[in-house]
């Protein structure tokens, strides 16, 4: 399925070398997008990615969100290039260790931070002043049902995504108004890389390890695909959406209502 509702738009993705991301960057591109710009820090992913979708109407540039430099002269540059920034979305995150709070190393915790908060803020803090002079924007962050709930052996992963969460509303609260919309959106499990680690980590973990069809997936009792998740992304990023801000749109198969 495809049509023309991002029709001239300019898009950036964190994270778009894969997984939801790429996901994501791919369906701007069917839906009209003039261009979308993938970020992330494996070349080698951005180019397969890229190759993917089509060059066409999708680059890339390699850089590290965590990097407060790099994050302003990247988002200076599309701007730059291409005019404007219409669309954020904030795909790029890590799951750091799956280990109980005392085993928990303080630098593991900072660098779950370091992406999942601290990455999000600074491409929100870049990109926010270019949707703000124009008075048109919408961004969509990546929470998890992980930040909504206390699961063990998640201290890093699931109290940084409680964070994205707040930050979505704070900055939902100060802006709309002004044409510009942040939401977020909290997937359970799903079916990415990004799993398939966890699932390596769990193996070491008293339980004994989980398979994709062990784990409590919910209602679905299944993973979701990486296209599932994008459809809910660009549904918020759309017109269709256009009365929907501050909100945080739970996509977990019913994981947390199971």
């Amino acid at each position: 399925m495809s049509d023309d509702r991002f029709k001239g738009k300019i898009a950036i993705v964190s994270g778009g070398g894969g997984g939801i991301g790429s996901a994501v960057a791919k369906r701007l591109v069917q839906d009209g997008a003039e261009m979308v710009v993938i970020l992330g820090r494996n070349t080698n992913k951005l180019e397969k990615a890229v190759e993917a979708i089509g060059a066409e109407h999708c680059t890339y540039i390699a850089m590290d969100v965590t990097d407060e430099k790099q994050v302003e002269s990247t988002v200076k540059q599309v701007a730059d290039k291409y005019g404007k920034i219409d669309i954020l979305c904030n795909m790029a995150g890590i799951p750091g260790p799956s280990a109980r709070v005392e085993d928990y190393s303080f630098e593991d915790f900072k660098q779950v931070y370091s992406i999942n908060v601290f990455g999000t803020f600074l491409m929100m803090k870049n990109c926010l002043p270019y949707m703000q002079k124009n008075k048109c924007g919408a961004i969509v962050n990546t929470c998890s049902c992980s930040g909504m709930r206390g699961y063990e052996l998640e201290i890093g992963y699931g109290s940084s995504k409680f964070a994205v969460m707040g930050m979505t509303m704070n900055a939902a609260n100060e802006n709309g108004r002004n044409g510009v919309r942040i939401n977020c959106i909290s997937p359970g499990w799903v079916d990415t890389d990004m799993l398939d680690a966890i699932l390596a980590q769990y193996a070491n973990t008293d339980d004994g390890g989980y398979t994709k069809e062990t784990l409590r997936n919910g209602t679905m009792d299944r993973p979701s695909t990486p296209e599932e998740m994008a459809n809910v992304v660009c549904f918020l990023l759309s017109d269709e959406a256009r009365y929907v801000n501050g909100a945080n749109f739970v996509c977990d198969g019913g994981k947390t209502i199971g």
